[in-house]
């Protein structure tokens, strides 16, 4: 009779590098325990940095913050832009300013990148990620955009609305690879990256 018996995989410990309520719940559905911690960087864009080097550059620095005050975890970081045509979108953070994106997307394109990088523990691995989500929203009329913003209140969020809630309703439809993306953490590609960084993304029932 063989004694030896296979030992539970080493969880390593994982640490989100944001304080976004949305990051957290997206990460929550992976069943894997995590801190947070806020990265506390500067995220203003450099001269002339196009958008998709801007959240590369921003999702790294974030996870590279956190990893200096947790040397031995898996770091996530994750930054997200809203691009209609050239024009960054950011938070409103008041009524009018995310009334005013509004009516500027109606019947508009909106581009969403977002930038996931994953850093293993001791710096053993990074691997970095784009996920670019294309959200075509309807004509909107005036009634319907002040409406919207006062029943839901989406004012942290680039773009001033909440797609896992009625802000569903803007849109004619949504392009994307990973659902969960647009929401601000792509978990299809997130959930590869962390078991090659060591986690256990799928959790083992204790019957088998």
């Amino acid at each position: 009779m063989n004694s030896h018996r296979s030992l539970p995989p080493v969880v390593a410990r994982l640490v989100l590098a944001s304080t976004s309520i949305y990051r957290r719940q997206l990460l929550e559905r992976l069943r894997i325990p995590f801190t947070v911690h806020s990265p506390g960087i500067d995220e203003t864009p450099l001269p002339n940095e196009d958008a998709i080097s801007l959240v590369h550059r921003l999702a790294k620095a974030k996870a590279e913050k956190v990893a200096e005050r947790y040397p031995d975890s898996v770091i996530i970081g994750s930054d997200q832009v809203a691009l209609r045509g050239a024009s960054i979108l950011g938070k409103p953070g008041n009524n009018d300013a995310a009334i005013t994106q509004l009516k500027a997307a109606s019947g508009a394109q909106v581009v969403f990148q977002t930038a996931v990088h994953v850093i293993a523990p001791q710096h053993q691995r990074h691997e970095a990620h784009v996920d670019a989500t294309l959200v075509k929203f309807r004509p909107l009329s005036d009634e319907e955009i002040v409406r919207y913003v006062m029943a839901e209140q989406p004012l942290d969020c680039a773009g001033a609305f909440k797609a896992e809630a009625l802000g569903i309703t803007l849109f004619d439809r949504i392009d994307s690879q990973d659902p969960s993306a647009l929401m601000g953490l792509p978990l299809i590609w997130l959930a590869g990256a962390l078991r090659r960084a060591g986690c256990a993304v799928c959790p083992v029932h204790r019957g088998f």
